[in-house]
């Protein structure tokens, strides 16, 4: 999945502290971890590709168990190719959560492109299937709710939901 306008409603906020020197604050939305967390459970793989480095984003991918962190990626196809490679999967396999034109790319190799309910129009043309949710209130826990309702998993996540 991409981050800034999927995980994150698509802002950044920067404290300055110096000049030169500001802290990035991101917003991460928390039906959406427990989304993550439930993917995790059932044993799908999960990982973000985003042109931004950001330290609140490692940690959460961390706390999400995210196996595949790409950051500073201006292009998004040389790191999808090396996590299918890693992963050993077919291009068919991948669900892919974009919001805007860095994530065309991908979403139009991949099994289930997913477009975030306020994705730019482009975005929601090429995907399979678009998020009532918007990005940063609930588009990911959407994805995985429909991955899981798909295989046949969601009442089993259900009763295996921690807080």
């Amino acid at each position: 999945m991409d981050v800034d306008g999927t995980m994150t409603d698509g802002g950044v906020t920067l404290l300055s502290q110096t000049e030169e020197i500001a802290l990035e604050i991101k917003t991460f939305d928390a039906h959406d971890g427990q989304g993550l967390a439930l993917a995790h459970t059932a044993g799908i793989r999960t990982g973000c590709i985003t042109g931004r480095q950001s330290s609140a984003l490692l940690r959460r991918a961390r706390e999400m168990n995210m196996e595949f962190i790409y950051m500073k990626q201006p292009l998004k196809i040389p790191a999808y190719e090396e996590i299918l490679r890693k992963a050993g999967v077919p291009e068919s396999s991948v669900a892919y959560v974009g919001d805007d034109l860095p994530d065309l790319p991908v979403m139009r190799r991949v099994g289930l492109a997913v477009a975030v309910g306020n994705a730019v129009p482009e975005v929601k043309k090429a995907a399979h299937y678009i998020t009532d949710a918007r990005a940063g209130r609930g588009a990911i826990r959407e994805t995985v709710e429909l991955i899981l309702k798909a295989k046949g998993l969601w009442q089993e996540m259900i009763d295996q939901a921690r807080a």
